[in-house]
């Protein structure tokens, strides 16, 4: 008998990451968050190291290393219309692709869809969301409103218990996101350490800035089949400037809410008209359809083009 072939050592076994890559298909994923979001570097940028860190723990289960399964909790800090539940969706989607969940849905709540009115009733609320939400991810928004110690008689206490019991022994089969302002959050966390120490990764989302809004507003545009002219442009970066000095602020989404009410106007500019149009006139968004909007009420005077 011949002798037995020496067996491999354990270093020289390799993997090749790129075919690992290309088999998950998480490449379109990340290529959609680079081209559907404008702005947000640092959260692309953060968003592909933790899709780069579960591939490697894919090659190191492979290779038979041993990582223990990592903790995937997130929290996503930030303003109203920064991103987060889109992100958070297409997170959902890399985590299964990469089979670390075995759904890609994503389950948006609040605190009203896990705390009850009355005793007893809580519990069966955040069960049954937790059930619905089982295999995918859970996106809570404004997290911190499950926890208020001002209120004796509420019982977010009752949803937060029942929430990290099951951060903590299914994990495997459950991610949770939590999402809200920066600084109410912190102040979350300092409330309720246990969600702190089963959260792995936080990613912050800034603030658009003016440029990104008015990008923002052109692609939403295109996709639509609308063109803005030099002076529309013009009269959205004033709008733009001035909404930030308003309540309610919500970055993106008050750039679309602004762009969708500009096709209004715009729509009742040309039946006003009473005349003939052309497909120019119904792809073009005047300045006018821009400075009708309440927010130019009280404004600084028009900058010039």
């Amino acid at each position: 008998m011949g002798d037995a072939a020496p067996a491999t050592p354990p270093g020289s076994r390799r993997i090749d990451l790129r075919t690992l890559y290309a088999d998950s298909e998480i490449g379109p994923l990340l290529a959609e968050l680079d081209n559907d979001l404008v702005g947000l570097e640092p959260v692309k940028r953060r968003i592909r190291e933790i899709a780069a860190f579960l591939l490697v723990t894919r090659a190191r289960e492979q290779l038979g290393l041993s990582s223990g399964a990592p903790t995937l909790h997130m929290a996503f800090t930030g303003n109203p219309g920064t991103g987060k539940t889109t992100v958070a969706l297409r997170m959902a989607g890399i985590l299964h692709r990469l089979g670390f969940i075995r759904k890609g849905h994503l389950v948006s709540v609040t605190r009203d869809d896990l705390v009850g009115q009355y005793i007893g009733h809580t519990a069966p609320k955040t069960k049954e969301i937790l059930k619905r939400a089982m295999g995918g991810v859970l996106f809570i928004d404004e997290a911190y409103y499950l926890h208020r110690p001002e209120n004796e008689k509420d019982y977010g206490q009752e949803a937060i218990e029942i929430l990290l019991q099951v951060m903590e022994n299914q994990r495997d089969d459950l991610t949770v996101i939590l999402a809200g302002y920066r600084d109410r959050m912190d102040r979350f966390f300092e409330s309720n350490p246990g969600f702190r120490s089963r959260i792995a990764h936080h990613v912050h989302f800034p603030d658009f800035a003016d440029a990104e809004l008015l990008s923002i507003v052109e692609k939403l545009a295109l996709q639509a089949e609308y063109r803005l002219s030099e002076e529309a442009r013009v009269a959205l970066r004033d709008y733009i400037v001035q909404r930030r000095l308003q309540p309610n602020f919500a970055n993106a989404r008050s750039i679309r809410n602004a762009f969708d009410r500009s096709r209004l106007r715009q729509a009742m500019r040309l039946v006003e008209i009473g005349a003939e149009i052309s497909a120019d006139d119904l792809v073009m968004i005047e300045a006018a359809d821009i400075r009708g909007s309440s927010v130019f009420a009280n404004s600084l005077p028009k900058s010039s083009p």
